[in-house]
C-alpha cells in the first residue's frame, strides 16, 4: 500500500491514518506452519515537528512450530511497530530510517520488515516446554519416556568412583 504523505510533509501535527492487509507470503520465517487468517495492521503516520513517525500494529493468527518439542501450536500476535521516515536519509542513518519516495511511503513493505524483524527467535509452545527425549525422541511433555539415564562413556569411570563411595 502506497500512502500519500503530501498533505503532512510541511504540516506539523498532521496525521493520516491507514488500515491494510499484508502479503502473508513476504510474512515467513523460519518457525511459521501457516498463517489462520489475514494479516492485518492499522495506524497511522504523524508530522511530529516535521519528523515522520509511523505508529501501527500488526495483528496476526497463526500457527508455529515449538522450537523444543516440535508440537504444532496456534499464537495470536499484536505487534506494536514504529518507524521514522526521512525523504533523503544518509548511508550512515539508513539503518534506523526508513526512506520515502517523493511525498509517498511504501507503508506495507515497512509493516512488513518490522513485523519479520520483531519476531521471537524461538517459539515455545508453553514457558515450561519439556522438550524430546535424546534417546528415543518422545515428546516429553506427554509424559516420560522408558529410556534409561545413560552414561556419557567419557564419564564412565567417573560413575565408578560414586559406586565405591556408595560401598563404604
Amino acid at each position: 500500500m502506497i500512502l500519500d504523505l503530501h498533505e503532512i510533509i510541511e504540516v506539523p501535527g498532521g496525521q493520516v491514518p491507514f488500515r491494510c492487509e499484508l502479503d502473508r507470503e513476504r510474512l515467513v520465517f523460519p518457525a511459521l506452519v501457516s498463517f489462520s487468517g489475514p494479516v492485518t495492521a492499522e495506524g497511522t503516520v504523524r508530522n511530529n515537528a516535521g519528523i515522520l513517525t509511523l505508529d501501527a500494529v500488526v495483528e496476526a493468527d497463526m500457527t508455529v512450530r515449538c522450537d523444543r518439542c516440535g508440537a504444532d501450536f496456534a499464537r495470536t500476535l499484536s505487534t506494536p511497530v514504529t518507524a521514522t521516515l526521512k525523504a533523503d536519509p544518509d548511508e550512515e542513518d539508513y539503518a534506523d530510517l526508513f526512506p520515502l519516495d517523493g511525498d509517498c511511503a511504501d507503508v506495507t513493505d515497512i509493516l512488513e520488515t518490522c513485523f519479520i524483524l520483531s519476531m521471537d527467535q524461538k517459539f515455545l509452545c508453553s514457558e515450561d516446554c519439556k522438550g524430546l527425549c535424546d534417546q528415543c525422541g518422545k515428546n516429553l511433555n506427554d509424559g516420560p519416556c522408558g529410556c534409561g539415564r545413560s552414561i556419557d562413556p567419557r564419564m564412565a569411570v567417573l560413575s565408578q568412583l560414586l559406586d565405591d563411595i556408595q560401598e563404604v
